[in-house]
């Protein structure tokens, strides 16, 4: 793959609001790439920070974000990492039934390569998406998040082969 950095290390805030409690929500992120200069954004990590799940006793409750290349307002619900598009991930939930009084539970993925990647993916296009949805609170909750990375030009090929796959996961 021809990718030829741009741009120093970049941080990229966004934050989402749920519409209402438990509801899926998304919202668009504009990186204001070049198409014209075959650019793209090299994603290096992500950080999620959701607000936590209420403490409803004899109820589980849940906030589940993503971070992916395309909208999935088509799937109403945050992404996992089955997705192609899906670049991160984070859970908060609480496990409660009437006799305790719940125990927490976090997952998440993104912030850190997997494994000794050099970044854990390429945005073509000229956005992302965030998503987050509720289970069982009483508030509408929100997502504060961070992607670091850095702008790339791509050769003709590349660039085609990154748009293509990126447009066709959606």
């Amino acid at each position: 793959m021809a990718l030829k950095t741009t741009s120093s290390p970049i941080q990229i805030g966004f934050s989402v609001d749920e519409s209402a409690a438990n509801t899926f929500t998304e919202g668009r992120v504009d990186l204001q790439l070049n198409p014209l200069d075959n650019e793209v954004f090299v994603v290096q990590a992500i950080d999620l920070d959701p607000n936590e799940p209420e403490m409803v006793s004899g109820t589980n409750t849940s906030v589940e974000t993503s971070v992916t290349t395309t909208s999935l307002v088509g799937l109403a619900r945050p992404g996992n990492l089955s997705l192609s598009q899906c670049l991160a991930t984070s859970r908060h939930s609480i496990r409660s039934d009437a006799a305790t009084n719940g125990v927490g539970f976090d997952t998440g993925f993104g912030d850190n390569p997997a494994t000794d990647l050099e970044y854990i993916g390429i945005i073509a296009t000229n956005d992302f998406f965030v998503q987050i949805k509720g289970a069982n609170n009483t508030a509408a909750k929100s997502v504060f998040g961070k992607m670091y990375g850095y702008r790339a030009k791509a050769d003709a090929a590349t660039y085609a082969a990154l748009v293509q796959s990126e447009v066709l996961s959606s």
